[in-house]
């Protein structure tokens, strides 16, 4: 094998320190999530002021509205989302707690049936449900994991939401650029930097993925065009049915 880069230094002391931080919380869904939204949403307004003839000001005014309360509004919901997982986690590891106390013979069939199902067999089945169930911790995780497929990924209600409102800012305020920087202004300027904002998020993405990129980008740009579109026609019949 070539010598590749790794991600991180196997040396025991590296190694220990590392298991002792435990696993780091990913919140990278939280970040592409607000971040599509904040544009799509901003974009629709965008695009359908431009369309009413309705002032810059106007337009500015409507956009970081909308940039601050559904942002909040968003953020809130994740807050509250990613709270209700960690409780629901809380409330399946007491329910393990108690069966593991209550019927531990019921519980280790359950687990000698887990390792069975993932190949273990003979005595190397039966030495692993002892090494697994002679270690209170290790049987509930395992038992959480096969039986729900929930590990305990140690994520913070309040940063989820944070990352979710600072994306949705960030990214929705493209759309208000020329606003604000009192350029020309169209329906053309606000999908462009629109479809900008979408290629960021893409690239940005890739860090943590391992394909290219542009790949990222340009898949999360379509995606986000397309509920751009979608929300641009929806504004635009309504505005035609009502005679805006």
């Amino acid at each position: 094998m070539p010598n590749l880069p790794l991600e991180h230094s196997h040396r025991p002391d590296d190694i220990a320190a590392r298991l002792e931080r435990g696993p780091d919380a990913s919140y990278l869904r939280d970040w592409v999530y607000g971040g599509i939204d904040g544009a799509v949403t901003t974009f629709a307004i965008v695009a359908g002021s431009v369309g009413a003839g309705l002032s810059a000001k106007i337009i500015l005014i409507l956009g970081v509205a909308n940039l601050l309360a559904d942002g909040f509004s968003m953020a809130a919901a994740n807050y509250s989302g990613s709270k209700s997982e960690n409780e629901e986690f809380q409330r399946l590891r007491a329910i393990e707690e108690k069966h593991i106390s209550v019927a531990p013979e019921g519980e280790r069939e359950e687990i000698r049936q887990i390792l069975k199902a993932k190949g273990f067999d003979g005595d190397d089945l039966e030495e692993m449900v002892r090494l697994v169930t002679s270690n209170r911790s290790t049987w509930i995780e395992t038992m959480l994991l096969a039986e729900y497929g929930i590990s305990d990924g140690g994520r913070a209600p309040l940063k989820a939401a944070l990352y979710t409102f600072a994306a949705f800012v960030l990214f929705g305020a493209l759309p208000l650029l020329p606003f604000l920087a009192s350029l020309p202004a169209s329906a053309a300027t606000a999908s462009i930097l629109t479809a900008s904002a979408f290629f960021a998020i893409g690239s940005l993405r890739a860090r943590w993925s391992q394909r290219n990129w542009i790949s990222c980008g340009l898949e999360t740009t379509a995606i986000g065009m397309v509920a751009a579109a979608i929300a641009y026609l929806a504004g635009h019949g309504l505005q035609q049915l009502f005679g805006g």
